[in-house]
């Protein structure tokens, strides 16, 4: 019962911030989740895109508790493959173009959101091409 209320207190965190704007000023913590999986449940997909892209950003820079190599390992149990492959191809493009800008990677969550697959293969290409 205490899990359900932590998830739902930081779920309503998340709609608060979505709205202000300012989702992409925290970091992820253990549970995060979890916590998209309540917003879907509520909300349904307007909200969880914008998490699921917050959620890709953090996986792929490391942020919160993602630091931790055990918590990213964990993640890919716990997202869908369209946050991962979106996750994945981040990471490979800040690589190659570092210092890039964020806003000029969104479109890398549409790729991920329409052709999970293919775009977990772009990231993996470029991984070898490095």
């Amino acid at each position: 019962m205490r899990e359900a209320q932590r998830i739902g207190a930081r779920a309503d965190e998340f709609q608060a911030l979505r709205e202000l704007g300012t989702l992409e000023q925290i970091e992820p913590r253990d549970g995060d989740e979890a916590v998209r999986d309540e917003l879907t449940r509520r909300a349904g997909g307007y909200i969880r895109a914008d998490v699921d892209a917050w959620l890709a950003h953090a996986l792929a820079a490391h942020l919160g508790h993602y630091r931790d190599p055990a918590a990213r390992e964990a993640a890919a149990g716990l997202l869908p493959p369209p946050v991962l492959a979106h996750a994945a191809l981040l990471a490979e493009l800040v690589r190659l173009v570092p210092g890039v800008d964020m806003d000029q990677l969104a479109f890398t969550a549409r790729l991920a959101t329409t052709e999970p697959e293919a775009t977990g293969d772009l990231a993996a290409f470029l991984a070898r091409a490095r």
